[in-house]
């Protein structure tokens, strides 16, 4: 008999998370105007809002904060961390920042001028947010079985090779500052890179002498499907697996609320002094002196720790194990999910759960709203309203996959609650039916709208 996953852990620390009604969170997503983001925490049962800076850290990271050295210069804890980066990457520059979004902030204010193409595979919101403020193009060039749900292709964060090619034969290569390469690709459903695909963008890159960077926010997740699934990487080491693909590459930004496993934190990692010494201005100017960034020493310290912690074998079965649990729970109850499961999050598919909502009506968001009215669950909208407006014409951008996110914290919830989870969907999937109306935009920002955006509810259908 095979036997189940555990957890390579156990519970030192737990934390109350309060239950309410279904009437209570009706009047209160109401006074959120339909945006999920503007819940406060303790109205929230379950939070899959998102897995960043969400999970528990370890004993060992909780220790080494407490040696944190908070030096504004030359912090020990910096170079601890600089040590763990060029172990786990090869990069031999470092740079700290608060976060993920900061690290594409610093690195593209060096990079990215108005009218670029920044190819990529689905680029994340910041990242596309980052370029567009800049008034460039984010150019997805995805492989088209990441927009099938039900396809079973093992790698759907794939680039296509041919989309990418065109891209750079059809444009100036100055207006080509680099391609990014996400892994794993959140927006496209948690999808990891194989290192077949990730060897042949470098070598299209490098044919066109155009750099290859990754935003590496998920990396080891990556890592461990490239073990589980590529061929030639079963008795390879995650770190291993790792250090190879960041070879292929020129640079990462690092959002370490992810696989860093700490609650903040970001950094740049390099091979270039050049670029390095730009992006080091722009570092000092937005995040703080070089050895510290936008990061405590304290920080610095757990997320040293972190990274060599996520990119350890039985940590990451554990982990994805447990998401690819809720996923199969959701199969076998007919709900309808991305697949294969992704690495961080199960990803609903809106267009077949509710056709019957318009998708100029919000169809993910209107689903989102309803996981939250009946089991107090919070997910989060990976469709139209995150996709944002075209921003020369202002029109909606409606993308082939409208998906809600239930995004796994790291070491947080148990299997009963994935078991909770699966429970409160199938119970509004048997009601489908029901819903006919979804929701219309009354307030949004100009640029990254989703995290501010007001809703409000449409009453009655007027369609024929």
């Amino acid at each position: 008999m095979k036997l189940p996953y555990a957890e390579p852990y156990k519970i030192k620390m737990v934390e109350s998370i309060k239950r309410s009604t279904k009437e209570q969170r009706k009047k209160w997503i109401k006074k959120a105007h339909y945006n999920l983001f503007n819940l406060t925490s303790e109205k929230v049962f379950i939070d899959l809002l998102t897995d960043s800076g969400t999970g528990a850290m370890s004993d060992q990271q909780w220790a080494a904060m407490m040696t944190g050295d908070e030096s504004y210069a030359g912090s020990q804890s910096y170079l601890k961390l600089k040590k763990v980066i060029k172990k786990i990457t090869g990069y031999t520059y470092f740079l700290p920042t608060h976060q993920g979004r900061a690290a594409e902030n610093v690195l593209f204010s060096v990079l990215v001028k108005e009218g670029n193409l920044v190819p990529g595979n689905s680029h994340f919101d910041t990242t596309k947010g980052h370029i567009e403020f800049r008034k460039a193009t984010a150019v997805d060039c995805t492989i088209d079985e990441a927009f099938n749900t039900t396809i079973h292709h093992p790698f759907k964060g794939n680039i296509d090779l041919e989309k990418l090619e065109k891209v750079f034969t059809e444009n100036p290569k100055d207006k080509i500052p680099f391609v990014i390469l996400t892994i794993t690709c959140n927006s496209s459903g948690g999808q990891p890179v194989s290192m077949k695909n990730i060897k042949a963008v470098s070598k299209l890159c490098k044919s066109y002498d155009i750099p290859l960077f990754f935003d590496s926010a998920r990396f080891a997740e990556n890592a461990y499907f490239i073990k589980t699934r590529e061929k030639g990487y079963m008795d390879t080491s995650i770190k291993e697996i790792a250090k190879e693909f960041f070879s292929y590459g020129d640079g990462m930004t690092m959002s370490a609320k992810k696989d860093g496993l700490v609650n903040m934190g970001g950094f740049i990692a390099l091979n270039s002094e050049k670029i390095y010494k730009e992006a080091s201005v722009f570092n000092i100017m937005y995040e703080g002196f070089l050895t510290y960034g936008g990061m405590n020493g304290r920080d610095m310290a757990a997320l040293a720790v972190g990274l060599d912690e996520a990119t350890e074998f039985n940590y990451l079965e554990s982990r994805i194990e447990q998401v690819a649990y809720l996923g199969k729970k959701l199969t076998e109850y007919g709900v309808p999910v991305l697949q294969p499961f992704g690495g961080h999050a199960i990803f609903i598919d809106a267009n077949k759960f509710v056709p019957t909502i318009p998708r100029n009506e919000y169809r993910a968001q209107a689903l989102a709203i309803e996981l939250y009215i009946i089991g107090g669950i919070r997910g989060v909208e990976i469709g139209t309203v995150l996709a944002d407006r075209d921003p020369f014409t202002r029109k909606n951008r409606y993308p082939e996959l409208e998906l809600v996110r239930l995004a796994i914290p790291r070491r947080t919830y148990s299997l009963n609650h994935m078991k909770y989870i699966a429970s409160v969907l199938k119970n509004i999937y048997d009601t489908r039916q029901k819903a006919k109306t979804g929701y219309i935009i009354v307030d949004e920002a100009p640029i990254m709208r989703h995290f501010t955006v007001k809703f409000k509810k449409i009453k009655k259908s007027t369609r024929k």
